[in-house]
């Protein structure tokens, strides 16, 4: 059974793009979903580009997303949220994101601005019945400096206070990308009708909650990603990223719960087109 990358930044790839989705397809991986978020919404689009790019036997499916990351929440604007609404409106645009709270850098915007700019793509998502794809990162482990700009503030409690009052009501579900957070915010996520997303930080020494969080989860509930070029899982921790190596997070999530390889490609395939069910 091949497996799904269910979340990698292709416009990453530039000079080797080509080669990249050969590796990937030579290893199993016959399906991508390409992250549309670019290093801002000018960039957005490219995503759903590849996606609409012919097939090749050689080569993954692509599906696409469109999102303005919370780093990039200032511009938000009027004029990047009707391209997003165009984008999403694409049949090969699956899903809106990356999307959510972002408490980790000093040089992100302040909550309030996240906040808009988060609830601004929600009704995008909403009025396009796409699901969407979750960003959530704390100030926990950042500099004194970002902890001293956020204060207090705790991106987990915000985003599932956010996604309760206008997101679940909708059913449509999505994604927690990258999925980094406790077994109980895995819980309050699962509960809140979505997926988790594992990725190459699975497999690292320090990653004990996430491997609980992974070990408790339902299993019709969690999906494998790369977050490619980044987080390249053991034994590949340090190199560049791409959507191949998700055959090892997925090893790893396999012996993790106690199951085959053949296994865990099919349960998380089997997830992906629950929640995308255009894809299957």
């Amino acid at each position: 059974m091949p497996l799904i990358d269910s979340h990698a930044h292709l416009d990453f790839y530039n000079e080797d793009r080509e080669a990249i989705l050969r590796n990937a397809y030579a290893a199993g991986v016959h399906t991508i979903m390409a992250i549309g978020i670019g290093e801002g919404p000018d960039e957005m689009h490219l995503a759903l580009d590849f996606a609409n790019e012919p097939s090749s036997p050689e080569k993954p499916k692509i599906y696409a997303s469109a999102g303005i990351h919370p780093q990039e929440a200032t511009k938000a604007t009027p004029e990047a949220l009707a391209k997003l609404s165009a984008l999403a409106a694409d049949a090969k645009c699956i899903a809106v994101g990356e999307i959510g709270l972002d408490y980790y850098h000093v040089e992100n915007p302040l909550p309030p601005v996240q906040k808009e700019a988060f609830i601004a793509q929600m009704r995008i998502a909403a009025s396009a019945r796409k699901p969407i794809l979750i960003h959530c990162r704390t100030s926990e482990l950042a500099t004194p400096q970002a902890k001293a700009k956020f204060g207090t503030a705790d991106a987990w409690e915000d985003l599932l206070d956010l996604i309760a009052e206008h997101w679940t009501p909708h059913g449509l579900g999505g994604i927690m990308h990258c999925f980094s957070g406790t077994p109980e915010q895995g819980r309050r996520s699962v509960e809140a009708g979505f997926y988790l997303s594992f990725a190459g930080n699975l497999t690292y020494p320090k990653a004990q909650p996430i491997r609980d969080a992974a070990l408790e989860a339902p299993a019709d509930r969690i999906l494998v990603e790369t977050d490619a070029p980044f987080l390249a899982p053991i034994p590949l921790r340090g190199q560049r990223n791409e959507p191949a190596y998700v055959v090892h997070t997925a090893a790893a999530l396999a012996e993790l719960r106690g199951i085959s390889h053949e296994a865990i490609a099919e349960l998380t395939t089997e997830n992906f087109h629950r929640l995308f069910p255009t894809t299957a």
